[in-house]
């Protein structure tokens, strides 16, 4: 962000010295540094009317970043009627011989009369009966400003909801105006510069949180407004883009952010396109990528019709999901979107629905690779964005990442089965041991721990272990009289039945059933009735088939 930001400085002083170089033979006077200036205001502890969260954020975010740059600001935050009047007066005055000024304000403003008021954090509910004493216009500054530096630059987060009662009315001057209920509106006087000016008047530019007559938000709590957000987020593409490129970008990125509640503007009175000549700005890294994509998506935005814009903003809200992929669908789509309203809708609507199934069942990745974790948390970062490109991308690059990953799994899996092998094969002589001493239950549990290591790896060496598991089991069940191991022995073949499908592995499946009838031959002959000795007898008939 504060890199971006010194490009645009950079090319700012880049371009007021081109100006100068035309407008004035050169001297000693042309190659001096040129100076930028600042003031940045945040009210947010209004002592009687309604607190803002985020003005002080905004203000730091603002400060921090111009210092970077080698502006010189002042940051002042939660001030009352006097000190906010006499700062103003101070900075006008200070700023004489300044290339470029930059004002950024966010708080509570109005607008009445064809004036927009700042309001200080000591105004009450009677401020608007005595105006010019407890509110303070924009207008004088604005006009000291155009009068002495060269480029001013104003950004006013101030179109917060009006603070005082609908309908209320702003008396100046023996005359009374109604309040905007929300939201500002062009500064009286805020007229095209003379394109025949010299350095006094090559113009000033004013951005608006909001539309004239809307209110701007103030975004979540310890953040940033949306307005600061997607300034600090995109002054930085100003690097050799035209200003009001730049703007637009902003305007649509508040518009998405908010849902479409919220769209800001810009009142210029410059002379000529402003361009801004800095090296750009490098936008290859995964995080650029996705930026600068974004960037073409709000440039894409800007250009279409407002049929579909409505299209899309009713789409997203009856599907309750984010603009920005159903708007990154039809940047995608270009000459290809239908023409047809009904057929977008169509595609809308179905577009949508997808879309909600994905974020609905999208859930952290839980991997152990951290490369595959971070493609595609950037891949989750850039679908937010309606980078869909760049979405598509990381999510090429998080499959190309496990395919490296799968050629040492590859090995691995085939050592962990020889090793799983091996143990199997120590159980299983550990139970030839115990057999050889007569002690068939413990043969049957290390048969079955030997079961266990090659069950997912060796079906064939599994059906051996489980057989011979079942086998210690009746063979111990008969000398002991034990009729339980007998049935554990009938499960255990139950079991080594599933290891040998009769269809492709006859001869150990025809063992099995065989050792089955057994089993229950031997369980048959010692309870009453003959139920198992029927199943004995199904078993042999199905052996010998």
């Amino acid at each position: 962000m504060s890199t971006g930001l010194r490009g645009v400085v950079a090319g700012l002083f880049a371009l007021l010295a081109l100006i100068f170089v035309a407008a004035y033979p050169a001297s000693a006077d042309t190659a001096k540094p040129l100076k930028g200036v600042a003031l940045i205001i945040g009210q947010s502890k209004y002592e009687h009317l309604a607190a803002l969260a985020n003005p002080a954020n905004d203000a730091r975010e603002m400060e921090k970043t111009l210092r970077e740059l080698g502006f010189e600001p002042t940051v002042l935050t939660d001030l009352n009627t006097k000190k906010l009047k006499r700062d103003l007066e101070n900075f006008a005055a200070d700023a004489e011989g300044a290339d470029v000024v930059v004002v950024y304000y966010s708080g509570h403003g109005i607008e009445a009369g064809g004036e927009n008021w700042l309001v200080p954090v000591d105004a009450d509910l009677s401020a608007l009966d005595d105006a010019d004493k407890k509110l303070v216009p924009l207008s004088p500054l604005l006009d000291t400003l155009k009068a002495t530096v060269p480029v001013t630059l104003l950004f006013l987060d101030a179109c917060r909801s009006n603070p005082f009662p609908a309908g209320a009315l702003l008396k100046k001057d023996g005359q009374a105006s109604p309040v905007s209920a929300s939201g500002l509106a062009p500064s009286k006087g805020f007229t095209p510069a003379d394109v025949g000016s010299t350095k006094e008047g090559l113009g000033t530019i004013i951005g608006f949180a909001a539309e004239p007559g809307h209110a701007a938000l103030d975004g979540p709590v310890g953040g940033n407004s949306p307005y600061a957000a997607a300034l600090l987020r995109h002054l930085a593409a100003m690097n050799g883009a035209e200003f009001g490129t730049v703007m637009r970008m902003v305007t649509e990125e508040v518009y998405l952010k908010t849902q479409g509640r919220q769209r800001p503007w810009v009142n210029e009175t410059l002379t000529k396109l402003l361009y801004f000549g800095a090296p750009a700005q490098d936008l290859s890294s995964d995080d650029g990528q996705i930026l600068s994509e974004r960037r073409q998506l709000l440039l894409t935005i800007d250009g279409l019709p407002e049929f579909e814009r409505k299209q899309v903003e009713a789409a997203a809200q009856a599907g309750g999901v984010p603009m920005d992929a159903l708007y990154g669908m039809l940047r995608t789509l270009g000459a290809d979107t239908p023409k047809d309203p009904n057929e977008l809708d169509k595609l809308l609507k179905a577009q949508t629905e997808r879309l909600k199934a994905i974020l609905a069942e999208r859930a952290a990745l839980t991997s152990q690779d951290p490369e595959i974790v971070r493609f595609s948390g950037l891949a989750d970062k850039a679908l937010a964005d309606g980078a869909l490109d760049a979405n598509v991308k990381f999510r090429e690059a998080a499959k190309a990442r496990f395919a490296s990953i799968a050629e040492r799994l590859d090995a691995a899996e085939a050592n962990l089965r020889s090793r799983r092998v091996e143990g199997g094969e120590v159980f299983a002589r550990a139970a030839e041991a115990y057999e050889l001493k007569a002690d068939n239950l413990a043969a049957a549990d290390n048969y079955a721990k030997a079961f266990e290591q090659v069950e997912k790896w060796d079906r064939k060496l599994a059906w051996k272990y489980k057989l011979q598991q079942a086998n210690a089991l009746q063979t111990h069940g008969e000398r002991k009289g034990d009729n339980a191991s007998l049935a554990s022995a009938i499960a255990a073949d139950g079991v080594a039945l599933k290891l040998a499908p009769r269809d492709t592995d006859r001869d150990n499946w025809a063992t099995t059933q065989n050792n089955l009838g057994n089993a229950l031959g031997i369980l048959g002959g010692r309870e009453g009735g003959t139920a198992k000795l029927e199943e004995a007898v199904a078993a042999y008939r199905a052996a010998l088939e």
